[in-house]
């Protein structure tokens, strides 16, 4: 399995850190990774990772001005493309066919290819463009997930409801992640208390 994953500059770039340790650990699945100039300054704000580790991570890593990367290329052949966090820049970049960096070129090509493509937005509140925005990604395919809570994992940290929006998002590409907690139906549920 190849899958791309593209790193933009909305606050949560965890999300897409925590999927290339998933994925890193996963034999048979190569990862390309493609950061964003303002997701290369979030993870140093919003987490304890330096830039070249996270780097690591991913078997390759592609400038986001390299519009001649081979993952720009439809005949590159992936399992699909993940933006975690994605921007609404990204977003409307997407949605609108505006492929001036790789990150949105990337995305183009996973769609036009009929590839899978999840976007993860993280914003809030949202305004009437940028639903607009998540419609129109929709409407051409891609997965809109943004990482909303789920509370009946009764998370005991941060930890836990990042590494339950990652389980998600992989569930999607038929990856199985490890510790996933799953809804049990509400009769086990209740039992649990």
């Amino acid at each position: 399995m190849r899958l791309i994953i593209g790193i933009a500059g909305a606050s949560g770039v965890i999300y897409g850190i925590r999927l290339l340790e998933y994925l890193r650990a996963m034999k048979g699945v190569e990862t390309h990774l493609v950061l964003s100039r303002t997701a290369r300054m979030n993870i140093g704000v919003e987490t304890d990772w330096r830039v070249r580790d996270v780097e690591a991570l991913a078997d390759q890593v592609h400038a986001n001005s390299d519009l001649g990367a081979a993952i720009a290329s439809g005949s590159f052949r992936t399992d699909g493309m993940i933006v975690a966090a994605c921007a609404m820049k990204t977003l409307s970049a997407i949605a609108n066919s505006y492929a001036s960096d790789l990150i949105a070129r990337a995305a183009d090509v996973t769609l036009k290819e009929r590839r899978k493509l999840v976007l993860m937005p993280r914003e809030t509140p949202l305004h009437a463009g940028h639903c607009d925005l998540m419609a129109k990604a929709s409407a051409l395919g891609a997965i809109i997930a943004p990482p909303m809570p789920a509370m009946y994992i009764r998370p005991q940290s941060v930890d836990d409801l990042v590494d339950h929006a990652a389980g998600r998002i992989l569930d999607l590409f038929g990856i199985d992640t490890p510790d996933m907690q799953r809804w049990p139906g509400l009769a086990e549920a209740r039992r649990r208390d």
